[in-house]
């Protein structure tokens, strides 16, 4: 019953985010709209952004766990697109006061993944494990600051295009680990 509850709290807070900004959704309209008791939301949730962890989790998750079995461009690729085709959802939570939160969760992921590839890399070409990690922050931030602005830009960027630009510039940075 438990999962019923929540998959139907996701739900219906996936409906509503794709109808209104995420700081005009509250917890009052949310249990009205999924016909539960403020008890029923708070025995699952501790507040509207512990749902919005959650929901991100459910939607980017899966691609971004994937990582550790594919290289970080199709995992970037792939996440990208996804938001492309959820740009009002996004966009309602990114132009929102959450704004920080999203950028967090995709910070967090993507410092994550990109680190276990450069360390994984090093690790295979017997490469300095400092520099790879120094290495790794400076494609994890380009990265992250190209999600960034692919998001100011309204999403408009060819991706396949710029992460594949993207990937020489930074694999001529992991090149540079196994230079003497």
């Amino acid at each position: 019953m438990a999962n019923y509850t929540q998959d139907l709290i996701i739900e219906k807070f996936n409906h509503m985010l794709e109808r209104m900004p995420f700081d005009k959704i509250t917890v009052t309209a949310l249990i009205k709209e999924c016909n539960i008791g403020r008890n029923t939301f708070y025995y699952h949730y501790e507040d509207i952004y512990a749902l919005l962890d959650d929901a991100l989790q459910q939607w980017l998750g899966p691609y971004l766990e994937a990582s550790q079995e594919e290289n970080w461009q199709d995992v970037l690729k792939t996440v990208l697109h996804f938001c492309q085709d959820h740009k009002k959802k996004i966009y309602h939570i990114f132009n929102s006061l959450s704004r920080d939160q999203l950028a967090h969760y995709i910070f967090d992921r993507i410092d994550a993944s990109i680190s276990l590839s450069v360390e994984n890399f090093a690790e295979k070409q017997e490469g300095n494990m400092d520099r790879a990690k120094a290495i790794g922050d400076v494609i994890c931030y380009s990265v992250y600051g190209y999600f960034m602005r692919f998001l100011w830009n309204g999403m408009e960027d060819d991706i396949d295009e710029s992460i594949d630009k993207l990937k020489v510039i930074f694999d001529d940075l992991l090149e540079s680990l196994v230079q003497k």
